[in-house]
């Protein structure tokens, strides 16, 4: 029995600094990538403003990506409410398949540049995507320098789009139904239509509200979103079966440890996006990272946060709350809301209790600060990134300080009665062998492991390839499953290959009368796996 990382990357490390000609990973975050744009156009900023105040035409230019040439590539300024026609500096999304549909770098045919917007540390996205890579899936993200027509446009943000290459990578293909959450801001919702749903994914009265407040990505499957709100509004109890409750659940948790509330979880239930995968469940992307660790305030009751409600953030924020699905009805299960706070605490002893967050930050400002400093664009000064992540920054934005925010937040979680409850512990996780000069082979797994802390409930999930989902049986400590002499604290099940596997990737889910733990806790990038010919030797 071993563990396999199957494709959780390391948690905090950062090497050597290499060249960026050399580099082969266009968002290895341990490189500061180089992007220079080139434009006909003098008067580019002007015509870039014009095209995005108008819409989303693309500004025709050329682009070099660390050395390798472009031709024919289109240019506009991203984002909503972040865009600002004059501003110094505006987030960038570059089409190199503008013309060439085929033209792409390192198999990504867009790149995005954001401006790192209401963030004077200039981590919250990188140090964000980063944590939430290690339990769902999300984009990589790294830095890079943007010159545009031979100046130094300013150090930003590159984000992986999620697009068919993103879903190809996470999902193993791209065909499923995909929208995109874009709340609509600025025109009112059609007649009939409810007020102020936004992203919620509140039922509405036709397809026409839900085009207000989403983008339909894929050619089909306004019906499978439709069918995804009725079920959760409407049947709950049957939500599973449209929607892939765990990743659901590490998201909000994950929303809410860290005060993202530029999320679902924030006043216009926005920036994320939904993707219905190969088993019929829709999975949740989260995007647009900048405003997280509290840089936006809103929770949609009430007015913006002060620093202190921020820190004691309520852990089940809209559990009562009708207007967020999302969030009500899943947690009015006992069963998801012991996960969901599992998978909070299970973040929180990763990043947040020992300081882990605190350092990888100070790591990377140490790596962008001289790119930054040379930055004539950048929205904050060196005395203002110096001081982000102990500090609040701003005397209208009152940008929360990154420890300032969650070494409070992390020390107030843990005495909360939610989180400081005593979860199961499971160790000592085996699989049965041959027997030392047995001719007899094992054929089946027979697996073990002990469990404490009055565990009432466990189960062993199971598969036998990667690509399936998982199968689950009921461990036992009867003196009947493999598990040694009944009620000794020992749990075993017995799985039986099928079809000629061979191997068996497994974790373990442990339920007791006030928590559920998990093992390994990052479960679905890590499982434990053992296969027969291992066993037999």
């Amino acid at each position: 029995m071993k563990r396999s990382i199957l494709i959780l990357s390391g948690l905090f490390f950062l090497s050597s600094f290499s060249s960026v000609l050399a580099q082969d990973d266009f968002y290895d975050v341990n490189t500061i990538q180089e992007i220079k744009i080139t434009f006909d156009q003098d008067n580019w900023r002007y015509v870039l403003d014009s095209l995005r105040f108008n819409g989303e035409g693309l500004l025709l230019g050329s682009v070099e990506i660390n050395g390798q040439k472009f031709n024919d590539i289109g240019v506009r300024y991203r984002g909503s409410r972040s865009f600002q026609p004059g501003n110094k500096r505006n987030s960038l999304y570059i089409k190199l398949n503008f013309i060439d549909k085929e033209q792409n770098y390192q198999g990504q045919q867009s790149v995005k540049l954001s401006s790192a917007l209401r963030d004077p540390s200039m981590v919250r996205e990188v140090l964000g995507y980063e944590i939430a890579r290690q339990y769902m899936p999300a984009p990589r993200a790294n830095y890079t320098r943007v010159i545009v027509n031979g100046e130094y446009y300013g150090l930003f943000v590159n984000v992986e789009p999620i697009d068919d290459a993103f879903l190809a990578n996470h999902f193993g293909e791209s065909g499923g139904t995909f929208v995109q959450c874009a709340p609509n801001l600025v025109e009112e919702e059609p007649p009939g239509c409810k007020s102020d749903v936004f992203g919620s994914l509140q039922y509405d009265n036709s397809a026409k509200c839900y085009l207000h407040n989403f983008v339909l990505l894929s050619e089909s499957g306004w019906d499978d979103l439709i069918e995804l709100t009725y079920v959760l509004n409407q049947e709950p109890g049957a939500v599973s079966r449209v929607l892939d409750v765990d990743r659901t659940l590490w998201m909000l948790a994950y929303n809410n440890l860290l005060v993202n509330l530029s999320s679902y979880t924030g006043r216009y239930s926005e920036n994320y996006y939904l993707y219905k995968d190969g088993q019929g469940q829709f999975v949740p992307i989260l995007y647009d990272l900048n405003l997280c660790f509290g840089s936006y305030k809103n929770t949609g009751v009430g007015s913006d946060l002060k620093l202190k409600e921020l820190q004691e953030m309520d852990p089940l924020l809209h559990l009562n709350n009708p207007d967020k699905p999302l969030i009500s009805r899943l947690l009015s299960n006992e069963e998801y809301k012991k996960a969901y706070l599992a998978h909070m605490r299970t973040m929180m002893n990763d990043f947040f209790r020992h300081g882990e967050y605190a350092e990888r930050a100070k790591e990377l400002q140490g790596l962008i600060r001289k790119a930054f400093e040379e930055d004539a664009n950048r929205y904050y000064s060196m005395e203002d990134f110096d001081a982000s992540l102990t500090e609040t920054i701003g005397k209208r934005s009152r940008i929360p300080g990154l420890k300032e925010l969650m070494g409070p937040r992390t020390a107030f979680l843990k005495e909360n009665a939610l989180l400081s409850v005593v979860p199961p512990e499971v160790s000592d996780v085996s699989v049965t062998r041959r027997e030392r000069f047995s001719s007899e082979k094992v054929t089946d797994f027979k697996i073990q492991a002990r469990i404490d802390k009055f565990p009432k409930n466990v189960v062993l999930f199971y598969r036998f390839d990667h690509s399936m989902p998982f199968d689950k049986v009921e461990m036992r400590d009867d003196g009947q499953h493999n598990d040694g002499e009944a009620e000794d604290g020992i749990f075993g099940a017995v799985v039986k290959p099928r079809d000629g596997s061979t191997s068996v990737e497994y974790f373990i889910y442990a339920e007791n009368a006030k928590a559920v733990a998990y093992d390994p806790p990052r479960y679905m990038f890590e499982q434990y796996t053992a296969s027969l010919e291992d066993l037999n030797n």
